[in-house]
């Protein structure tokens, strides 16, 4: 079986158990209650180091308290490794400090098969940290958690069309979760980002992947991972969300004596459907 190991565990989160499910349950604790309308579909979340982005990433996952055996799909950028399509890691496990979370191997080949802009190649994934990011938050709160890691190459507009409808109709009937991985704008003045994140943070409220995906293609805002909140926006869609709940936006100069100077935004959402009468 092959085991992604962690990639920077002991860098960007505690390395160690103890030390690690410490302070995700603080975030957790310190998480407000937002009321989410009907069945939840998808979550966004950020993705850098935790003492930056985890206390926002918490309002995502905080509502996954009390879940269980539950399969998601996470979908992000490749920051550090160019290619066109999306990588699955489609078979073994992914390693952090709190222990190894398995693929659900079942999933990810519906998803191979249900377009071929998803390659089987686990490669780019090695060094990659906005899938893992999310990961302590999520094994933490959910026992008997499986995953399925995709990692968008381009994000251009082909691929995040191709990636929609290959995870509308790979995961049709399947209960699983999306969730989506990104950062907004890099290194503004927090004044500056704010105004920008607020456009980006505005599509998403509206459930405007389309718009979203003209904002980002137009350069009039930035997400690192713009491609896969759009894919997974279309998808939730197609799995029955009508709803966009913003749960929570800050910078990185919100994390202690952060600076103001340059900051990176964060976006916490949740995507749900009506639940059935």
């Amino acid at each position: 079986m092959a085991v992604r190991r962690p990639a920077v565990a002991g860098t960007w989160y505690p390395g160690e158990r103890g030390a690690l499910v410490a302070e995700v349950e603080g975030y957790l604790s310190d998480a407000a209650s937002v009321e989410v309308p009907g069945r939840l579909v998808a979550l966004i979340s950020p993705h850098a180091g935790l003492r930056y982005s985890g206390p926002v990433a918490a309002h995502a996952y905080v509502r996954l308290r009390g879940r269980r055996d539950l399969t998601v799909v996470l979908v992000g950028p490749s920051h550090r490794v160019h290619f066109e399509g999306v990588s699955v890691y489609a078979r073994g496990a992914f390693a952090t400090p709190l222990g190894e979370i398995p693929i659900d191997e079942e999933v990810a080949e519906a998803l191979l098969a249900a377009d071929d802009v998803l390659l089987d190649e686990p490669s780019p994934h090695r060094e990659e940290h906005s899938l893992e990011m999310q990961l302590p938050f999520l094994q933490h709160l959910v026992p008997g958690l499986a995953i399925v890691p995709l990692l968008m190459g381009s994000q251009a507009r082909p691929e995040v069309e191709a990636l929609a409808g290959a995870l509308s109709r790979a995961l049709a009937g399947k209960d699983v979760l999306l969730v989506a991985s990104s950062d907004l704008s890099h290194y503004h003045p927090a004044a500056v980002a704010n105004a920008l994140d607020a456009k980006v943070v505005g599509d998403v409220s509206r459930f405007d992947p389309e718009g979203l995906m003209d904002r980002l293609e137009f350069q009039r805002g930035h997400a690192c991972g713009g491609g896969p909140m759009v894919a997974v926006l279309r998808a939730a869609r197609d799995r029955g969300a009508t709803a966009a709940t913003i749960l929570r936006y800050a910078d990185s100069g919100d994390a202690g004596e952060g600076d103001k100077s340059r900051v990176v935004g964060y976006l916490a959402a949740a995507l749900s459907a009506p639940r059935a009468a």
